[in-house]
């Protein structure tokens, strides 16, 4: 029988990271697939910057394992395949957004029309020749998220991108992400507002360093028979404490 499992582009099994006195992470496993929008869901202190950190190699772990496109995150070769965007924006204040762009395309040798492509996605061709020291927080975010576009890579990290932009930008962000799953792109893409959450293909819940729950919005849903994710998501909470 001809199986249509989809082999993962990330892989994490029983991963640990303590930082100090701190579990970070508390044995988390999980798979994010091709062709998706996975969201990671859960709230401040839950761990999922530390995880992602390790998906993207620059996390020490205490333990597990961690597997990017078939290989150990962090490897060298990987670094062209995999676009991450930080919460903080990595970019330099005294260039124009376009400088900023230019610059780390050459990092990356991404192709030409790279820079003006991710310019586009973003929405910012009318800032392009603007410092960022005079953008507002929204538009730095969207500067750092055309960065992590510019080599169309494989594998999309996402750290809440989408905050402190206007509602009707959000909206075009988040059509921009299916439009990049549906060309085959893998997204994992963090957040704490739940109608983001909604948006997404498959969530993956964490809580106290360790994975809670995970499925579609509509499963996780009807597992706990909640009205909305606000309702699972407390629903799945409390199941835990009983247990």
């Amino acid at each position: 029988m001809e199986s249509n499992a989809v082999d993962p582009s990330i892989a994490v099994r029983s991963l640990e990271v303590v930082r100090g006195r701190t579990r970070a992470l508390d044995g988390v496993s999980l798979e994010v697939v091709p062709r998706e929008v996975t969201g990671l869901l859960g709230p401040s202190g839950s761990g999922k910057t530390t995880l992602m950190r390790a998906i993207v190699g620059v996390q020490r772990i205490t333990g597990g394992r961690v597997a990017v496109l078939g290989r150990p995150a962090g490897s060298r070769d990987l670094r062209a395949q995999i676009g991450y965007m930080t919460q903080a924006p990595s970019i330099y204040a005294d260039l124009t957004v376009r400088e900023n762009l230019r610059y780390f395309a050459s990092v990356l040798g991404a192709g030409s029309g790279a820079v003006e492509r991710a310019v586009s996605l973003v929405d910012l061709v009318a800032h392009a020749t603007q410092v960022v020291s005079t953008l507002s927080g929204g538009e730095r975010a969207r500067v750092s998220l055309a960065t992590a576009l510019l080599n169309e890579p494989e594998v999309l990290v996402l750290d809440e991108p989408t905050v402190g932009l206007d509602p009707v930008l959000r909206f075009d962000l988040w059509q921009t992400f299916h439009r990049l799953a549906d060309g085959g792109a893998t997204l994992l893409v963090s957040t704490h507002v739940m109608d983001e959450a909604e948006r997404c293909d498959r969530l993956v819940l964490l809580r106290d360093g360790r994975v809670l729950a995970s499925g579609s919005p509509a499963e996780l849903k009807g597992a706990t028979e909640a009205a909305d994710l606000d309702g699972a998501f407390l629903a799945l909470v409390e199941r835990e404490g009983g247990e």
